[in-house]
């Protein structure tokens, strides 16, 4: 009978670890497929209905498609991709119920948000915040139209981490990503402001310690985001076909 030969411990552990710096370097890459994905929906780079290669991304990132499918899977729990049955995986297009129940969302979590800064943030906290707002506005006037793209949403975040809650934060960069998603397909009123006078307001009402005022303020902000969109079914889908001869045009 033929003796099976055993492989040394030594031997064993190096395979160990080489199947483990493997997987951690297969989680740093899905994390990167992650992020540039998500970062190019959140600045309209990738539109809603706009299919996902996996092939196109294994082949950029040097990695298996089962590593690609891994990443997509984050973005699909995220509701930022979703997979349509024999035919693939697409940006998402959210509905209109689905639109409505995040700007509901993002209400009442960005209320939530001013009230733990109002107890939680220092003075400093608030100056820096406020130059964030004189950065918004110099970009408003010189900046290119992915700037302020990428500046739009990024005060509330900043503002959610000063309420110093990681899950409140998180949920609202979560939420904030989806609505970039409803604006490009329902948003009917483009302007050109990063809303950098009402992010100085709010500001000035957390400096003054007047909660009330500052939430009266952000429902402003943000009924003022909600007023440019038009939330009908025609609106979507009129989005989606001007994306199909701005494509083929």
């Amino acid at each position: 009978m033929k003796k099976t030969r055993r492989q040394s411990p030594k031997a064993a552990l190096k395979t160990n670890g080489a199947a483990d710096a493997a997987e951690n370097n297969n989680d740093d890459v899905s994390e990167r497929i992650r992020t540039t994905l998500a970062n190019a929906i959140g600045e309209g780079a990738l539109k809603p209905g706009t299919k996902i290669l996996e092939d196109a991304i294994a082949d950029h990132f040097g990695v298996s498609r089962t590593v690609v499918r891994g990443a997509l899977g984050v973005l699909e729990s995220d509701h930022l991709l979703e997979r349509k049955k024999n035919r693939g995986t697409f940006v998402a297009e959210p509905g209109i119920e689905e639109a409505k129940a995040l700007f509901e969302a993002r209400r009442k979590i960005e209320h939530a948000i001013l009230d733990l800064v109002m107890t939680r943030a220092t003075t400093e906290q608030l100056d820096a915040l406020e130059k964030l707002t004189d950065e918004e506005e110099h970009i408003h006037h010189h900046g290119d139209e992915k700037s302020k793209t990428v500046l739009s949403g990024r005060f509330h975040i900043v503002l959610a981490e000063l309420g110093g809650n990681s899950v409140l934060t998180e949920m609202l960069s979560k939420i904030v990503a989806r609505l970039s998603l409803v604006m490009a397909l329902y948003e009917e009123e483009k302007k050109d402001d990063c809303g950098a006078d009402h992010h100085r307001l709010i500001v000035t009402a957390l400096k003054a310690k007047n909660l009330a005022h500052a939430q009266h303020l952000m429902d402003h902000h943000l009924a003022d985001i909600e007023a440019r969109v038009r939330l009908t079914e025609g609106q979507g889908d009129r989005h989606t076909f001007m994306a199909v001869l701005e494509n083929f045009s």
